[in-house]
C-alpha cells in the first residue's frame, strides 16, 4: 500500500470556523492557499519555507475579505488562518487568472481537526487595522498585511473562539 502525500493547506477563515465540527465537505470545496508549483514559479527567489510563508499571507488576506462579507459584523477584528495537513488527492490548484493568486488551491473532503497543524491569528494590536480594513480602508489593509500572525496550537480553538466571538 503507497504512502498518503500530504499537502500543507492554509485556509482564510473567520472565529465562526472555530466552531465548527469540521472544516469543508464533499458537496463544496474549499479556497485555500498552499506553496504549489505556481507559487514557486511567480516567486522564484523563495525556498519552501518562503513558499508556506506566502501561502499563509495570501490566507490572511483572504481571511480580511470574508471578515468584510455581511453577517461577518460581530466576529472579532482579527485575521485567522488555519494550518492543515490534507490528503494532496483532495487538493486541486485553480488556474491563476483574474483574482486567483498563484498558490490558491480548492480542497474537496472534509477537514478534521486532527488534521489542523495550528491556528495562526491576529494579535490584538492589529484590531484597528483590520477594523478599518473591513471598511474600506486601503491603507489599513496594507497595514494590516504587514501584521505578523501569533501561533495557536488546535488545543487552544476552543478558547479563541470563546475570545473572536465565534
Amino acid at each position: 500500500m503507497g504512502q498518503t502525500r500530504t499537502m500543507r493547506i492554509y485556509l482564510p477563515a473567520t472565529a465562526v470556523h472555530l466552531r465548527a465540527a469540521a472544516l469543508g465537505s464533499s458537496q463544496e470545496p474549499l479556497v485555500a492557499h498552499a506553496a504549489t508549483p505556481a507559487l514557486g514559479r511567480a516567486l522564484p527567489e523563495e525556498d519552501e519555507e518562503g513558499l508556506e510563508v506566502s501561502a499563509s499571507l495570501c490566507a490572511a488576506d483572504a481571511s480580511l475579505v470574508l471578515l468584510a462579507e455581511p453577517g461577518a459584523e460581530g466576529l472579532a477584528d482579527r485575521r485567522i488562518v488555519i494550518a492543515a495537513d490534507v490528503d494532496a488527492e483532495y487538493v486541486r490548484e485553480l488556474a491563476v487568472e483574474g483574482d486567483v493568486l498563484p498558490g490558491t488551491v480548492e480542497v474537496t473532503g472534509e477537514i478534521p481537526w486532527e488534521d489542523v497543524a495550528a491556528l495562526l491569528v491576529d494579535e490584538a494590536a492589529a484590531e484597528t487595522d483590520v477594523r478599518a480594513a473591513r471598511l474600506g480602508d486601503e491603507d489599513a489593509f496594507e497595514r494590516a498585511a504587514e501584521a505578523d500572525l501569533l501561533w495557536f496550537d488546535v488545543t487552544e480553538r476552543d478558547a479563541l473562539a470563546e475570545t473572536l466571538g465565534g
